[in-house]
């Protein structure tokens, strides 16, 4: 098979009459492209832009228009990862604001979408969890069961002193008492 040379830039095709993509077109793909696997918001594509170096009139350009047209909407988008990672993950108002924030959410969208969660929902997923982690650890000794339950919900950011009750209730209707009040203040 004989090797073909090829003329540096090719002197026909659509290569030819433009060899190197626009800012614009560049945009608009990498959108898509993001767009296409998860949502996203105008920050997190915005980000990925500056990335490949879309000057950011160009891209503020482009996600005007996306904005305009519907594919992307911050407020849609903050309510969806608001009521997903509460569901799914059953993370607290304030874990979820955190990352709203990360993910470059404005405030005024994410305390719109956070607002669909009060303080029943929120206890009602602090409790279910404190009852799974509980099963969890059940051949284990209380303390280590407070303290690795604590820990948990902490880290999915409900206040120590719900969990602290929480944990509580759960432990006296197994029949398990707080003798040294560990949990009176939402401490291990």
């Amino acid at each position: 098979m004989a090797r073909r040379d090829a003329a540096e830039p090719p002197t026909s095709g659509s290569a030819a009459q433009d060899p190197e993509p626009d800012h614009e077109s560049v945009a608009r793909t990498i959108a898509l492209r993001l767009l296409t696997g998860a949502p996203r918001s105008r920050a997190q594509l915005a980000e990925a832009m500056a990335k490949r170096d879309v000057p950011n009139e160009i891209a503020q350009r482009v996600l005007d228009r996306y904005c305009e047209v519907g594919l992307v909407d911050d407020a849609e988008y903050a309510r969806m990862l608001v009521r997903t990672r509460h569901a799914e993950r059953g993370l607290s108002r304030r874990a979820i604001a955190v990352e709203l924030r990360r993910r470059g959410v404005g405030d005024e969208d994410a305390e719109e979408a956070l607002g669909q969660l009060d303080a029943d929902d929120e206890e009602a997923a602090a409790r279910e969890l404190v009852r799974r982690r509980l099963a969890a650890t059940a051949g284990l000794d209380p303390m280590v069961r407070q303290r690795r339950t604590l820990a948990a919900l902490g880290r999915k950011g409900y206040p120590p002193g719900l969990v602290g009750r929480l944990v509580r209730e759960a432990l006296a209707t197994e029949g398990v008492d707080d003798d040294d009040g560990h949990l009176e203040s939402g401490q291990e």
